[in-house]
């Protein structure tokens, strides 16, 4: 059996074909360009496969009430050419088959739930740190939604005592993708999060924002596992400075051994390596048989 998955981004959309054991068979990607030229490129490489199904884990916002009747959109996104774009009937109509959509968070962590390091488990939360900051939620099982879809990348922090900077987003200055993000970083240094490996100073503040979101996470959802990744955490030392500094907020209040005596197990990178959301998207494609 061939399922599609698209992991669609607003630079490029990774496509691939893979089958119900996860095996990826072929990949491709196309720039994000405007929506029809971007779908016909796409479109043309299915045609080329027989697949029985189409799961979709896309940039947002996202419409994923079902029951709506702009379900399957991207809605009101700042992408110029992309606002209230119809892309799950887009393929749907060309294809003819199914087709699964979610955020590409919740692909990630579904990803990771189905064939990576939370397999087996029935919660977990994929965070990514980036250009922005997403989080997907695994709960009881299923990905959560609700009156829209979790923003977590957008829970307010409090201030680090040396920081002076006044904060990436538009929306809300003090949220973790307005301290933490990468652009964030740039901005408050004067250089790419690359460019600073040396500087204890910039990864003891960033650590200080991550935890503070993890934190929340866990006294929140309660997740099993935490996967934690993005370009932001390439930079391999903050690892262990975040969950150092996870256990010192927490201060024993969560007595789980899991985060007391197993954190290094806990907070941890995808073990799909940068794969999640294109594993995760072919997941959404199988479940959208039924």
């Amino acid at each position: 059996m061939l399922i599609g998955g698209i992991e669609a981004g607003g630079t490029k959309m990774v496509c691939a074909v893979g089958d119900e054991n996860g095996v990826i068979k072929d990949r491709t990607s196309f720039p994000t360009r405007q929506p029809e030229e971007t779908f016909a490129d796409m479109i043309a490489y299915y045609k080329n496969w027989d697949i029985q199904a189409l799961g979709i884990g896309c940039f947002g916002p996202v419409d994923l009430n079902r029951q709506s009747r702009t379900y399957g959109y991207i809605t009101k996104t700042p992408k110029p050419g992309w606002g209230n774009c119809d892309i799950v009937g887009a393929f749907k109509d060309a294809l003819g088959v199914p087709v699964g959509f979610d955020t590409d968070v919740n692909g990630a962590v579904l990803g990771e739930v189905t064939w990576g390091a939370a397999r087996g488990l029935d919660s977990a939360i994929y965070i990514t740190i980036g250009t922005g900051v997403g989080v997907g939620v695994y709960v009881n099982g299923g990905l959560l939604h609700g009156l829209v879809h979790p923003e977590g990348g957008h829970i307010l922090l409090i201030r680090h005592p040396k920081d002076t900077y006044e904060g990436k987003c538009p929306f809300h200055k003090n949220c973790v993708e307005g301290l933490a993000a990468g652009p964030s970083i740039e901005a408050r240094w004067g250089k790419k999060a690359a460019e600073l490996a040396d500087r204890d100073e910039v990864w003891e503040m960033e650590a200080y924002y991550i935890a503070q979101a993890i934190t929340d996470y866990i006294l929140s959802y309660s997740p099993q596992k935490i996967i934690l990744w993005g370009g932001v955490m390439h930079q391999e030392k903050l690892f262990g400075m975040v969950r150092k500094e996870v256990l010192n907020l927490l201060n024993g209040y969560v007595a789980h051994e899991a985060i007391t005596e197993h954190i290094d197990q806990y907070i941890v990178p995808p073990a799909l390596g940068e794969d999640p959301g294109i594993m995760g998207a072919i997941k959404l494609g199988l479940d959208a048989l039924g």
